[in-house]
């Protein structure tokens, strides 16, 4: 690490020295402007102010920077070299001498001797140095741009109570030297002196009221590159709110599940399954089965968004099935479900009309009749308004007039609801949880090519009175109906869903486990002889005990015949991992490694040997190291065998860990062996396994820096790195696992997990 190495420079000056050997005056600085002389900064020395920084790609030092003089640090702008270490810390001070002057900006401040910044601390951590010390650092952020910052402290002890000290702050005042790292970070680095404890200015966005609204439209970080939400961070906001329930609404998947599922019942949050879909008329399908003569004149697909709520059990396996019908049958650009689809798997099903995307509002854009939106809308369960301010782009694109038309939208669609007496929702169209986080979203759709990625409306979670406050223009008592009572009764009509259901659910092949027993005990016999040597008995005899009561004979039994079918076919087959400590797998012929210990046996007359004082020797090593041997009985020469690995690290000190056979197939071979699990298990029982790729920290990074590059704003290393965590996990992509199988036992179907 190269903190340590700050501490190793003794002659680093000004750098270290200047800021922990003492030298300061707490009055601001003033950092000459460009074109700006020295002389001319002197005369107003006491005024605090800030250089626009030069773009600084990262790291390369500067070429040259534009240093200030303050007073007290020698005079002619030459920093101290030597003073002496310790600082006494005043009283209400975390950390040295009282700060007195004006706090700067951080965006475009350069190499100072002190300056007073003021914001909140990140990514907090501590080294300990080779000489004894140790090493706090992180980076302050305000409102401009983030610098990473250090403070020695004179032992780790001093070290590890600070940083338990910082972390408990939610804002500070620090003042400190700021120069550029030309040896590691190769960017601005903020030496700490004074640290204090502010109060925070920011205030906490909460709800307490016992009738909290329910959300039903919401995006996770598995609607492709759109939204920002983690399950859990919501779940916790959820909690903490009081909201009964929160719908997950992601775009045309349900990947968000499962660990929905976990962290509602962990923290105890109602979760409302669902998804927006993309709703295309029966038309559209059949045109797509035409052939196309000109593309440029064949007819754009019009698709809608729409809300598919799972109300039971029976909802969420038609809702299933919808998703799969999507993909695999009508995917064009998007996954599409056909109206007619939909119908078909209605039962179980609650469906909302969406955002401005959706069918209705379209509709009312497009100036449809009273009569035509009575009909669209009959078609949904619940009808959905928004704040109207989501909707600005439709102005801004000469969609619609002006503002007052947006609102005249939201009021159409609830004289609708009330013409049909089907309830209307008022949502938010969730994309991030907090305001703050909105300009992750706009680095996501910069990075997407989107040019109005900065005009992207606030699609927060609201609080309820937030969200009543943004339908002014309703009386009162609507504003109520829309927001938390129909909101609320369409929770209360959905029962509690578990998409994964509990437990394991094996494949199922009749007489696995007898032929598995069976193999197990023949090929053990034929090894060693009849009756089995006691080691080889109860090892064994426990062994298949786990195994079979667990119910994870079958699977053992599935790899054998596949490893068996690649090795009759001319192709051979590597186990790796935990299993090499399973006896029952080397029996089944699925490894070929011998977890028991290190022995000796003889092919030809079964003479074993595990308890000589030389075999004993051996014990914890591998038996292939131990000198060859001639068998006492036969004359033949003797097998070495034994690993000496305990069963427990494949099925756990239980024997009822789940067992991970993995198996390396030739790439030529691989998907025979697919296709051969379908011979096993017989057509529509076997499924490929998923994957999801998600933003990584690099790439988001690159999303970042991309972003500001383009509004011509320096940020930095720091900053990027704090801004693009933001975007990490996203749902980038999907695909296929290579070599994972999905099998589906007996008596179930795919949508039943």
């Amino acid at each position: 690490d190269h903190e340590d190495d700050y501490a190793e420079f003794d002659d680093f000056a000004p750098f270290v020295e200047a800021v922990e050997l003492g030298y300061f005056n707490n009055s601001p600085v003033f950092v000459s402007r460009p074109h700006q002389t020295v002389a001319a900064s002197s005369v107003n020395d006491t005024v605090a102010s800030v250089s626009s920084a030069p773009k600084i790609s990262k790291g390369f030092a500067p070429k040259s920077t534009t240093k200030s003089t303050a007073k007290g640090s020698d005079g002619d702008g030459k920093y101290p070299r030597r003073a002496p270490k310790d600082v006494p810390t005043d009283e209400g001070m975390i950390v040295g001498p009282k700060i007195e002057g004006v706090a700067s900006k951080i965006m475009g401040t350069l190499d100072t001797p002190s300056v007073i910044f003021e914001g909140v601390l990140v990514g907090l951590d501590k080294r300990d140095t080779k000489t004894g010390k140790s090493i706090v650092n992180g980076s302050i952020v305000d409102d401009t741009n983030s610098i990473k910052f250090i403070k020695f402290t004179n032992s780790p002890e001093e070290g590890d109570a600070l940083l338990k000290q910082l972390k408990g702050l939610e804002r500070v005042r620090v003042q400190g030297s700021v120069n550029f790292d030309d040896r590691f970070d190769k960017d601005y680095i903020l030496s700490i002196r004074s640290i204090e404890a502010l109060e925070t200015t920011s205030v906490e966005r909460t709800e307490n009221r016992p009738d909290s609204r329910v959300e039903l439209h919401l995006h996770t970080k598995m609607s492709d590159k759109d939204a920002l939400v983690s399950v859990k961070d919501l779940f916790k906001t959820i909690k903490k709110w009081g909201h009964p329930a929160v719908a997950i609404t992601d775009h045309g998947v349900v990947q968000a599940f499962p660990e929905a599922q976990a962290l509602g019942k962990e923290l105890g949050v109602k979760v409302i399954y669902g998804v927006e879909g993309y709703l295309i008329d029966d038309e559209i399908v059949a045109r797509d089965e035409e052939p196309v003569v000109d593309k440029k004149k064949k007819e754009k697909d019009k698709r809608y968004h729409i809300i598919l709520l799972a109300k039971n059990m029976v909802g969420l396996r038609n809702l299933y099935k919808m998703i799969s019908i999507s993909h695999l049958e009508h995917y064009k650009v998007r996954p599409r479900l056909p109206r007619s689809v939909i119908e078909e798997h209605r039962e179980g099903i609650i469906i909302g009309s969406a955002c401005e995307a959706g069918e209705l509002m379209q509709s009312i854009v497009r100036g449809a009749t009273k009569e035509e939106l009575l009909e669209v809308a009959s078609f949904y369960d619940y009808l959905e308004v928004q704040p109207h301010t989501n909707n600005m782009f439709l102005v801004r694109n000469g969609l619609m007039p002006d503002e007052q038309a947006l609102i005249d939208m939201n009021k159409t669609v609830i004289e609708l609801g009330e013409a049909l007496n089907k309830p209307v929702c008022a949502t938010c169209d969730v994309h991030y949880l907090t305001p703050e986080e909105k300009i992750y979203r706009e680095i996501m759709l910069t990075a997407c090519g989107y040019p109005d990625a900065d005009e992207q409306p606030d699609l927060h979670l609201r609080t309820t009175d937030e969200m009543l406050a943004s339908f002014p223009y309703l009386s009162e008592e609507k504003a109520y109906e829309v927001v938390v009572t129909n909101t609320r009764a369409i929770n209360d009509s959905i029962e509690d869903i578990k998409p994964v259901p509990d437990g394991t659910y094996s494949p199922k092949i009749e007489g696995a486990d007898e032929a598995f027993t069976e193999m197990c005990y023949r090929n053990a016999k034929a090894i060693y002889g009849d009756p089995l040597p006691r080691v080889v008995q109860e090892r064994l005899d426990y062994e298949l005990d786990c195994i079979i009561s667990n119910g994870y004979g079958v699977l053992y039994y599935i790899a054998h015949k596949l490893v068996k079918k690649s090795l009759d076919d001319g192709y051979l087959v590597g186990s790796r991992g935990s299993v090499g400590s399973s006896f029952a797998a080397t029996m089944s012929e699925i490894t070929e490694v011998n977890p028991l210990s290190p022995h000796y046996y003889c092919k030809k007359c079964h003479y074993s040997d595990f308890d000589s004082e030389e075999v004993k020797a051996y014990s914890g090593r591998a038996g292939c190291d131990m000198p060859d041997k001639i068998c006492p009985v036969c004359g033949k020469p003797l097998i070495k065998e034994g690993f000496d690995i305990p069963f427990e690290t494949f099925l756990g000190f239980k024997g009822n860990k789940e067992p991970d056979i993995d198996l390396n197939f030739s790439g030529d071979y691989q998907s025979k062996a697919h296709a051969y699990t379908e011979v096993i298990f017989g057509k529509g029982k076997t499924f490929r396994a998923g994957t999801v790729g998600t933003l990584a920290d690099k790439t988001a990074y690159g999303y970042a820096m991309h972003y500001y590059e383009e509004h011509e704003q320096h940020k930095r290393s720091c900053e990027l790195d704090r801004i693009s965590s933001g975007c990490v996990g996203v749902r980038r992509t999907t695909g296929q696992h290579p070599g994972g199988i999905i099998v589906v036992p007996h008596g179930e179907e795919i949508y039943s997990f």
